[in-house]
């Protein structure tokens, strides 16, 4: 269970200004989104909803909970919030609306990957939690698909625990890298805890356990017989291959295979290609070459380029820590409230700079499909529709283009129901049906050039909502006009 209060102080206290003034019980929407893709990329994998699910299945003050917030101060000592506050927060329990994109779906800036819908205090509650968790790993799923492309088809192994921002880092780390296309991983607890295949071979402290490198390698393959991979690189590399090849052919008269050698250190691409050629001539074709040492999507770009003949790469800090690209610009904006009459008012966020305008009202994004492969999505304002028959955008950079489509084939919204008053109603799906639908669309998605970036737009109205309520939150409050 995720406490409730894993959270900023400032939610706490705008729950608690909501429930003093009587606006706690208010329906609002908020939309969860991001604003840029990582890493430079064309695309990023949506993933955490199900950690989301089990965060909000659970979600309630524990009387511990209350027993801290009851003890906290303000500056001149009296207490921060009133005991019916917290009276309240103790028989609270989620009653919201969620829809969201499902974990594996390719998704791009600005289009919402959650909508929340609900008591405006409970909708404030959980937004640090919700941001902590999808931010993350769908941050890492993108990373885990980057370098599973550039693997070409590779199997690849997730080993990042001992590198990872703690331990919950780890775990997250470790299951939306599965999401992204890992093969494995090597996080024995993430295996059990979300059901996913584990794999490890063994440490360099395990050669030097023993007086010398065949010695331990030969030890290894009598406990591992079926499962013996070898670290070649602890004195020198080829040798290294050499005395691997020995114990192989004793595993081979014994009924077992060895499965694989690994490299950690040196010119990788020159060192596999002379460690294919020994294993072949030794007749272990069949024996894989397994890499680490500070692997990512570049290196092994790199690494293909100079025909190296590796084939299952090990990558670890880059990948659990997504070390080029920490946090993903993911944000969660207020769009609509209903007012005292009970009626909806939309909501915006202005700012100086265009990409931190949020948009208002109550979305749904509609995906097109030409020939099997997304060509456009449209957000649009489920209270106002989309029209089918002419769909057409207006983009969200500046300046607003009109974004048209000729013709497609098919289409179909991406957020879908989670929870209703508080209530799951979607059934839950497997980590590997997830990833299959991610290594889907991926393969999809590269089947056509995209030379510019992927067409997001808000739906025509939608977009003319937007302008109008900008130039009225201005008037309204006397500001010069944004270049938006």
């Amino acid at each position: 269970m995720i406490s409730p209060l894993l959270t900023d102080l400032y939610q706490l206290t705008m729950a608690f200004g909501y429930w003093k003034l009587g606006m706690h019980e208010r329906e609002a929407v908020f939309h969860q989104i991001f604003r840029k893709q990582p890493f430079n990329g064309d695309y990023s994998v949506a993933c955490g909803l199900e950690t989301v699910v089990e965060f909000l299945q659970d979600w309630h003050f524990a009387d511990e909970d209350l027993a801290y917030l009851q003890g906290l101060n303000t500056l001149n000592g009296s207490s921060l919030f009133l005991p019916e506050f917290l009276e309240y927060l103790r028989n609270l329990r989620f009653s919201c609306d969620i829809d969201a994109i499902p974990e594996g779906t390719l998704v791009f800036p600005n289009e919402p990957l959650l909508r929340v819908k609900g008591p405006l205090l409970q909708c404030q509650l959980i937004e640090s939690t919700l941001l902590n968790i999808i931010n993350f790993q769908t941050l890492v799923a993108t990373k885990a698909s980057r370098v599973c492309r550039a693997a070409l088809g590779d199997a690849v192994l997730e080993f990042g625990l001992r590198r990872a921002q703690g331990p919950d880092g780890a775990l997250s780390a470790s299951r939306a890298s599965y999401v992204g296309g890992v093969a494995a991983t090597s996080n024995v607890l993430a295996g059990k805890k979300y059901n996913i295949p584990v794999s490890g071979t063994h440490a360099h402290s395990w050669v030097t356990a023993f007086p010398d490198e065949m010695t331990a390698f030969s030890a290894y393959a009598k406990v591992m017989p079926n499962n013996c991979v070898l670290l070649v690189d602890t004195y020198n590399t080829l040798q290294g291959v050499h005395h691997a090849i020995e114990v192989g052919k004793m595993l081979r008269a014994e009924g077992s295979e060895l499965l694989g050698i690994r490299l950690d250190s040196g010119d990788m691409a020159a060192l596999s290609i002379q460690a294919r050629r020994l294993l072949d001539e030794a007749g272990f074709t069949q024996t894989k070459i397994i890499a680490s040492n500070s692997l990512d999507e570049s290196v092994i770009k790199d690494l293909k380029k100079n025909n190296s003949v590796i084939s299952v790469w090990g990558v670890g800090t880059h990948l659990a820590t997504a070390y080029d690209a920490p946090a993903l610009d993911g944000v969660y904006k207020l769009s609509a409230l209903r007012n005292e009459q009970g009626e909806w008012e939309y909501k915006i966020k202005l700012s100086e700079q265009a990409v931190k305008i949020s948009n208002p009202g109550i979305h749904q994004v509609r995906r097109f499909v030409q020939d099997g492969v997304c060509v456009m999505d449209i957000i649009y304002d489920v209270r106002q529709g989309i029209s089918e028959s002419n769909p057409e955008c207006v983009s969200l950079g500046s300046p607003h283009t009109l974004i048209q489509l000729d013709h497609f084939d098919a289409s179909y919204d991406l957020l879908q129901p989670v929870f209703r008053q508080g209530k799951r109603v979607s059934a839950q799906e497997s980590i590997h049906a997830i990833r299959a639908r991610t290594l889907q669309q991926v393969e999809q998605f590269l089947k056509i050039p995209h030379e510019t970036a992927y067409p997001v737009g808000l739906e025509r109205q939608l977009h003319q909502v937007k302008q109008n309520l900008i130039a009225d939150v201005l008037k309204k409050n006397k500001s010069e006009p944004l270049n938006e």
